[in-house]
């Protein structure tokens, strides 16, 4: 089948609901592992195009049978984030929620993942309506907490491996501030870093500000450790190897004159090399283990593991398929090379449980006219269109790349 037999016509039956759908979920969004609405909505219209639909994990899944053939899955995230909206939109989201430290913080889609589920929606109604241009098998899956890092891994936990019929592989694409609307980018091996999120807790002994003897101080020894997780990347990471350490957070204390009994420190690591990634964490948990025995701590520092997300390493094969389909559907003058971006995603955990192949590709959110801003910003607000209709038919032109009856 080839990528161009979806005519324009199909596109423009969906143009209608499709904005208006995007408008409602980017003002009505919801944090990970609350998105309640959000899946009715995706399983109701999932039924009303044919599908079966299950919730599994906290997500939905919608299983299109069409004939003999392969079977493709296609996943879309859902999950909004805690940050409160600056765009002036006219749907901007006016959703609080609790933090948790008990105050209210915004809710907002600063990711796009709205724009992620009204496009594979629109894919999901086109291929029910265009039954003729493919044969096999369509998993429509939207998961959860993709901002956790733990939503792929929960629809696993729940049987998705088990209540799904097995793909061949598995796609998913993001949008982003680059490229330009209208164009998707993709590239083949390692695309997304793995990361993990670490929450260090120090403990020392509390004391007078006068008195420092008398203590341990944990906000000297959290300062020490500072400065020495730097060296990690400086003297222990060879220098063509990419690797990131970043201390977020450090709190200590509540006045000058009162030395704490701790500290926590909250880290951040990145790599694009599973080894490169277990030098890091082991080199953490060694200087903040020997920072805590030198200042004479009363008792071991606290190592938790708060986030972890793995590696999006893109299969050649897959990728090199899908990214010919991609050309044949918009031209080589809107298919760019994505390289690598330091970001990170939870989306292999679904092809890794099924033992299959994966891509996943970028696309464009903002017009020439508009000065692109970065994912999770609170002004991030990509434009409507063309945006969701390159979400649309690059989805579609990657399925059919697959189940296309012309496909040999």
């Amino acid at each position: 089948m080839a990528a161009t037999s979806l005519a324009m016509e199909d596109l423009d039956e969906i143009t209608g609901w499709q904005e208006e759908l995007y408008r409602y979920l980017h003002a009505h969004p919801e944090l990970s592992f609350q998105e309640v609405e959000t899946r009715a909505l995706i399983a109701r219209r999932l039924r009303e195009s044919g599908y079966e639909v299950q919730e599994i994990g906290g997500g939905v899944v919608g299983v299109l049978r069409n004939g003999p053939g392969p079977t493709v899955l296609f996943r879309a995230d859902i999950d909004a984030l805690p940050v409160t909206e600056a765009t002036g939109l006219e749907y901007a989201s006016t959703v609080t929620a609790e933090d948790p430290s008990g105050a209210t913080v915004g809710v907002m889609h600063a990711c796009g993942h709205d724009h992620h589920i009204v496009a594979a929606l629109g894919a999901a109604t086109l291929l029910n309506a265009r039954r003729d241009l493919w044969s096999g098998t369509y998993v429509a899956l939207f998961q959860p907490a993709e901002e956790l890092g733990s939503g792929a891994q929960a629809m696993v936990d729940d049987g998705l491996t088990e209540k799904v019929p097995h793909p061949d592989v598995c796609l998913a694409q993001h949008v982003l501030a680059a490229p330009e609307a209208g164009h998707v980018a993709t590239s083949a091996g390692p695309v997304l870093s793995a990361g993990d999120s670490l929450r260090i807790t120090i403990h020392g002994a509390g004391s007078h500000g006068s008195m420092p003897h008398l203590g341990v101080d944990p906000v000297v020894v959290a300062a020490a450790i500072v400065l020495r997780l730097q060296t990690i990347v400086a003297r222990e990471i060879a220098p063509g190897d990419f690797g990131v350490v970043t201390v977020g957070s450090v709190q200590a204390g509540l006045k000058a004159n009162i030395i704490p009994a701790e500290a926590v420190l909250l880290v951040n690591t990145r790599a694009y090399d599973l080894s490169v990634r277990e030098t890091i964490l082991g080199a953490i948990e060694r200087i903040v283990k020997s920072e805590c025995a030198a200042a004479g701590c009363p008792q071991d520092p606290e190592i938790e593991v708060t986030e972890s997300f793995p590696l999006t390493d893109n299969d050649p094969e897959v990728t090199a398929k899908v990214t010919a389909a991609l050309v044949e559907r918009f031209g080589e003058e809107r298919v760019h090379e994505l390289g690598r971006i330091p970001a990170s995603e939870d989306f292999s955990v679904i092809p890794d449980a099924f033992g299959v192949p994966y891509t996943y590709w970028g696309y464009g959110g903002f017009t020439a006219d508009q000065t692109p801003v970065p994912n999770h910003n609170p002004a991030f607000a990509p434009a409507i269109q063309p945006v969701l209709r390159t979400g649309t038919e690059a989805a579609v032109a990657a399925v059919l790349a697959y189940l296309g009856t012309e496909q040999s």
